[in-house]
């Protein structure tokens, strides 16, 4: 089908605008439409008037049927042309052909657009880029630029089309694959729908099939999300609403906007209200509504409505011109300041936007100070609302939410967008009948908002009705029933007779209070249970330390026993054929100097001020961080296998002390890495005390080190890394590309996320496509990899294919938006996706890194949200320890129990491991 310039202005608009306008349906009953046709029309006629002024009658020509022959023209200026390629055609409004420069050189064509409003819209532009890329078609030569002849003064826009011709095809692509379904497009009501011609057909459609798009501010991809996972309508999107805890840290957040929630509002009938919103109007309620035209940043009416107890006031200020503009803004100041402490209160932005521009242009705030803080702190209702407060209407706007409350305009399905009609046709006009018709809604829009200020007021308050006497359904989302999956529920009974009974069947219960006045045997084991048994442990060995040799302050060798003393360490001894409990007795002597009088003892002591061993410690960070117990399971198995009394405090000290111990060994690993020629990286998140921290991991082939930071942001990798001169491989997240380094991204990443997009659109012809080609690029790669290992000699060779890729790539040009983000990842990554291809030994996967985050995403369900900063660096060290001696083959119990500080030197004199039984 022959896509027109009509159909292309329609699709921009909207995709089923432009199907219809294709099948040739004409649509019926709206005004602005129409009145906009018009004055696009008229606006037409009379630029082109004014231009052809500027041409001889024998430089012009006028063509509307026919397409001319351009190429051979000698006139100047043309007027309605047609110009036509294979499948595009363009009704030419204008065309300045602009003589040759010199011989041999083309005429240059300039495509003109009138367009009758001040303000331009992208939209306009890209019909004028359309147009010019027909015209450049069909004469085979490049139509660089374009004209748009736009407003009240016929200004003229120069537009550089040749800029937006690559935006041009794709919607022409896009309108193509429109056309060649047959089928008419999903219907999505849109912004459009208020100015379209098809308006009441598709909502009358919406409406019928409840469709989800008849909720207002729906942005197209969440359309797209709900619809995939089989959600259509209205009322099945009022069942997915679930109420939520909102976390601390998002508790001074704004609450973000609920559209299922506005459906539960609409399928219930009901106010809904998210959190505790506050709405003080602490002085004199002033309402205010202004009328304009935002074309001409020209307003017209200021509506304003004052209620003092009983009484209303309404006062409406007319402008004739926008001379008078001035005038009614001081008869609007005159009014607020007469009016004790006032609060103005609107709806929407834009008297926002008139308050500002107002003050700006006209001033008066200075001769008026009281003025000038109920014009700098205006209260928005629908910025108060929104996200908070749920009206039962489609749209969050005043007309809904007053019409819910029973109030009704006098003009009916009046609009916004028709006072535009009414004050431009009075402006040709003068009837009063039309200003009558704008000063009225004007004041019907000042009630409404006062009626939906007092319902806010109420409902905030907890007070049952309005002005009205009519009972309002307010619900609070947070009273919503909140539903836990995989968690059991906790029976809710209606009678609290009911509840009692209920509660005496627990087994607690039973067991502690009921049977324990039964059974006597339970009552013994209860008491026997409760007590706890505290028996001395024997002592193994008991060691005398000799006393010094001479006092340690003044060098005497002459001093004597002061008081005898003894120190008990607890460790546990490695044999053959098990652990077992090992208790030391040191006995030793202080000592008095009589020289200086100092009390002293041998220094050299062989349990290094601690009380428990180091055989002791190494065996319970081993339990915590190899095999992954927690620490208090940790201390349950020490206290019930060899007898000992621990806390969950001691084995905590025992992480601590050994991470200390330690500290030298994670810094020499850090260098290690940071100093290699290929390093892996990834990241996962960490609960600290309620709050969402990160731990990165960075790997080689034999070291792992897991480092923390508090935030995801780059600076942690790019100040680790800054010197790294090897390889890094990583997955796309964007810290990694300030790194001055070759790269390498994870293609399993890429490949798992194609695979994801597949299947969320199965039937997109375009991705599967897409993955298909990819997949045949990297297969042949891996299969290289499988029989001669990760070596550059032989899988260079794959280079050209690669080249070829991207180059059939560039040239393609998708519709679907899944494949369009799918082929910007892959030339954003392109020098990134196969540097495996030039260096030995660097994989072409990030699951070194990967495998590195597992062992602690398995110990971090332990500590998970309980543990502090200096806990979860303690944790790290001792973990980059065990997976680096799990990576070079080491037992990292053995490595623990030797007290070696250096890995790479304990693995090379380390003695033959040793046969154990158990």
């Amino acid at each position: 089908m022959m896509i027109t310039s009509s159909l292309f202005a329609a699709f921009l608009k909207c995709p089923t605008k432009c199907w219809l306008r294709s099948q040739g349906e004409t649509g019926k009953g709206n005004a602005y439409s129409d009145w906009r046709r018009t004055q696009n029309e008229s606006y037409r006629k009379a630029g082109m008037r004014r231009l052809v002024e500027d041409f001889s009658r024998d430089e012009t020509i006028i063509s509307s049927t026919e397409p001319v022959n351009l190429k051979t023209a000698k006139w100047r200026l043309g007027i309605d042309l047609v110009a036509r390629t294979e499948n595009l055609e363009s009704n030419l409004q204008a065309v300045e052909r602009v003589p040759s420069a010199g011989r041999g050189k083309p005429a240059h064509f300039v495509p003109f657009l009138f367009v009758f409003t001040n303000k331009l819209t992208k939209d306009g532009k890209l019909l004028l880029a359309f147009d010019a890329l027909v015209l450049s078609e069909m004469l085979e030569r490049k139509v660089s630029h374009g004209k748009i002849i736009h407003g009240d003064a016929y200004a003229t826009l120069r537009v550089r089309t040749s800029a937006l011709a690559g935006e041009v095809r794709k919607h022409v692509i896009k309108i193509d694959a429109l056309f060649s379904i047959h089928t008419p497009p999903d219907l999505i009501l849109n912004r459009h729908c208020t100015e379209c011609e098809f308006q009441a057909r598709c909502r009358q459609m919406a409406i019928e099939q409840d469709d989800l798009s008849l909720l207002a501010g729906m942005k197209e991809k969440e359309f797209k999300k709900y619809r995939s996972k089989g959600i259509f309508t209205v009322t099945q999107l009022s069942y997915t609403f679930r109420p939520r805890r909102r976390p601390k840290r998002l508790r001074d957040k704004r609450e973000r906007y609920h559209h299922s929630l506005k459906a539960l509002a609409i399928r219930e009938k009901k106010i809904h209200i998210v959190g505790s919103p506050d709405m003080k109007i602490e002085g004199t309620p002033v309402y205010l509504d202004v009328e304009g035209l935002p074309d001409r940043d020209f307003y017209y009416l200021i509506g304003v409505r004052v209620r003092d107890g009983d009484s209303v006031v309404q006062h409406s200020l007319w402008s004739d011109s926008v001379e008078d503009e001035k005038k009614i803004w001081d008869e609007f100041l005159g009014i607020i300041a007469t009016i004790e402490n006032p609060v103005l209160i609107h709806y929407g932005s834009f008297e926002t936007t008139f308050l500002s521009r107002m003050s700006e242009r006209h001033g008066g705030l200075d001769d008026k100070l009281p003025v000038a803080p109920a014009i700098g702190i205006s209260l928005n209702l629908l910025s108060l609302a929104f996200g908070r407060i749920y009206f039962p209407g489609y749209s969050n706007g005043l007309k809904d939410a007053a019409r819910f409350l029973g109030f009704d305009w006098s003009e009916p399905n009046i609009s916004g967008i028709q006072t535009v009609i009414w004050r431009t046709e009075w402006e040709h006009s003068r009837d009063p009948s039309l200003k009558h018709k704008l000063t009225t809604y004007n004041a019907e829009d000042c009630e409404a908002l006062c009626r939906v200020t007092e319902c806010l007021r109420n409902c905030l308050a907890s007070q049952p009705a309005t002005s009205d006497r009519r009972a309002i359904d307010v619900v609070n989302a947070d009273s919503l029933p909140r539903e836990k999956p995989f968690i059991s529920w906790e029976n809710k009974f209606q009678l609290t007779a009911l509840e009692d009974i209920n509660r005496a069947a627990y087994w607690n219960y039973q067991r502690e209070k009921i049977l324990l006045k039964t059974e006597r045997r339970l009552r013994i084991i209860s008491k026997t249970s409760a007590q706890k048994e505290r028996v001395k442990l024997p002592v193994n060995k008991v060691l005398s330390l000799p006393p010094p040799p001479r006092c340690p302050r003044c060098g005497s060798s002459k001093f004597y026993k002061h008081r005898a003393s003894k120190k008990e360490v607890l460790d546990v001894r490695f044999g053959r054929s098990g652990i077992k409990r090992w208790i030391t007795r040191f006995s030793f002597y202080r000592y008095r100097c009589p020289s200086c009088h100092a009390v002293f003892h041998n220094s050299d002591r062989a349990w290094n001020r601690s009380k428990f061993g180091h055989n002791l410690r190494a065996l319970s960070v081993y339990l915590n961080i190899d095999l992954r117990m927690s620490q208090k399971r940790a201390a349950a198995f020490l206290n019930e296998v060899f007898g000992f009394n621990f806390s969950l405090d001691v084995t905590n000290k025992f992480k601590a002390s050994l991470a200390e111990f330690y500290k030298p060994t994670y810094d020499g690993l850090v260098r290690k890495i940071v100093g290699g020629r290929l390093v892996h990286a990834d990241e996962t998140k960490v609960n600290l005390s309620g709050y969402i921290s990160y731990v990165w991991v960075f790997t080689t082939i034999e070291e792992a080190v897991y480092v923390y930071a508090p935030s995801r942001d780059g600076d942690l990798v790019v100040n680790l890394l800054k010197d790294f001169k090897g390889v890094l491989i990583s997955d796309f997240y964007a810290a990694y590309d300030s790194l001055d380094c070759p790269q390498q991204k994870c293609l399993i990443h890429l490949i798992r996320d194609m695979n994801n997009d597949l299947l969320k659109e199965p039937f997109n012809e375009e991705m599967k496509s897409l993955v298909a080609d990819f997949a045949g690029l990297v297969k042949p790669m891996i299969e290289t990899v499988d029989r001669f290992g990760l070596k550059a000699r032989f899988l260079r060779k794959h280079k050209a294919n690669v080249d070829r890729f991207f180059k059939r790539l560039s040239r393609q040009s998708y519709q679907t938006d899944i494949a369009a983000k799918c082929k910007v990842r892959l030339e954003k990554n392109h020098t990134r996706l196969f540097t495996f291809l030039d260096y030995d030994g660097v994989p072409w996967n990030n699951n070194n890194a990967e495998h590195a985050v597992k062992p602690f995403a398995l110990l971090r369900r332990d500590f998970a949200g309980i543990t502090t900063e200096n806990g979860i660096r303690d944790y790290l060290i001792l973990l980059s320890v065990c997976e680096t001696c799990r990576f070079k083959g080491v037992s990292f119990l053995e490595f623990l129990l030797s007290g070696a500080k250096d890995i790479d030197v304990y693995t090379e004199s380390r003695p033959r491991p040793r046969s154990r039984s158990w």
